[in-house]
């Protein structure tokens, strides 16, 4: 037989303690896994703490009224050796120790809560990384160069599981036996419009796209435009239609960009830079070709000239150059939407005039979306629209 801890779980991602409402199960009473056990409330709303295994219910250490930190002990589960060795656990537990209780009126100052590593799992169960960052903890970090999402794999051993200074330490020292190779400017600046992007709600919409009449236009054009430039010209056109989309949430008022201004992204050296081609949607595709060859041209070379980048509304990217069917690229920080295109792949379609498959070239177009601005709705209609207009180049 072997015992199973339960554990105080995280809650929500700024929740560091739960108060006991009820016990839910009797002590000696055999429960299954999802089992509610324990009734909690945080400040945000009362849940149920669930067993995590099937066994006997050895005992319940936590108290009602009482306030314990994410990760403390409430209670013991006993588990057959059968269920030990499928969850992989080889230790037993010790069913007197007591949780860490904190804030109440009666209770000390809670104690450090040592972290529970469930088997298989990188990292703690409990662990939520760095929420709280002390003055100190802020300090150090400002001289070792390090934001809070470079510490999201710690574990922390203080109250409430916060990060504390020793933890940080020791996760510094432990990553100098790994190898280690400088991030490059541009990696580090990708990394700072990736971090201030992800601060916002983003979701991805997807339309597989037919590509047969783009790419016979393309081979009749002198100048063989690519198919980046054609997606750039069908958002630059349904942006120019209606510009909601493209609008930023500034506060409680939605912003609409005064121009059309579409950027596309090229691989550079350890990383991707961004050209702008100002006002796309009042030039044709023949005007534009010469002047985006050029720009990818330059970014390659890293030259780009700063009135050539910076400032656009959209941004398109071809991640089917590498093979890639389907991604969910991030718009940058100054962005609501990116348009994202996959490879083309032949596959049967059937088509109803002859009522037989015939093969056409598809490839998943996606379109990834600042959620408070535009709604899937939205972003399916924008999609939809450059479908329509792909599927009509001559008209680009």
């Amino acid at each position: 037989m072997a015992l199973v801890p339960i554990l105080m779980p995280q809650l929500g991602e700024s929740i560091a303690e739960a108060t006991i409402v009820r016990i839910l199960q009797n002590e000696g009473e055999n429960v299954q896994a999802d089992t509610d056990l324990i009734e909690v409330e945080t400040n945000k709303a009362v849940m149920a703490v669930t067993a995590s295994c099937s066994g006997v219910l050895n005992q319940i250490v936590a108290e009602p009224g009482v306030s314990y930190p994410v990760g403390a002990i409430l209670g013991h589960i006993e588990i057959s050796s059968e269920e030990a060795a499928r969850i992989g656990v080889t230790e037993e537990e010790n069913p007197k120790r007591k949780p860490e209780k904190k804030r109440t009126e009666t209770s000390a100052a809670p104690k450090s809560v040592e972290p529970t590593v469930q088997g298989g799992l990188p990292v703690p169960a409990h662990a939520g990384g760095v929420s709280y960052l002390s003055p100190r903890m802020k300090a150090r970090m400002a001289e070792l160069g390090l934001r809070a999402s470079d510490l999201s794999g710690i574990a922390g051993s203080g109250a409430g599981g916060r990060v504390t200074i020793e933890d940080l330490e020791r996760f510094m020292e432990s990553i100098e036996n790994n190898k280690i190779t400088p991030a490059s400017p541009m990696r580090k600046a990708v990394a700072d419009a990736m971090i201030r992007s992800w601060t916002r709600p983003l979701a991805t919409v997807v339309m597989p796209v037919h590509m047969d009449k783009l790419l016979a236009h393309r081979k009749t054009h002198p100048s063989k435009p690519g198919p980046a430039l054609y997606a750039l010209r069908a958002l630059a056109i349904a942006l120019g239609e209606n510009s909601a989309p493209a609008g930023r949430l500034i506060g409680d008022r939605i912003v609409h960009p005064p121009s059309v201004d579409i950027g596309f992204a090229v691989e550079a050296e350890d990383g991707v830079l961004v050209p702008v081609i100002r006002n796309a949607d009042q030039f044709p595709l023949d005007d534009l070709v010469i002047r985006y060859n050029r720009l990818v041209d330059l970014a390659r070379q890293r030259r780009l000239p700063a009135g050539d980048t910076g400032g656009s509304i959209a941004t398109v990217t071809n991640y089917g150059t590498f093979g890639l069917t389907l991604a969910t690229p991030i718009p940058l920080p100054e962005q609501t939407v990116l348009l994202g295109m996959g490879a083309g792949q032949t596959i049967p379609f059937w088509n109803p005039a002859i009522e037989d498959f015939v093969p056409v070239t598809e490839a998943q177009f996606t379109l990834s979306f600042d959620h408070r601005v535009i709604d899937g709705g939205a972003a399916g209609r924008l999609l939809k629209r450059i479908n329509e207009l792909l599927n009509s180049p001559a008209e680009l």
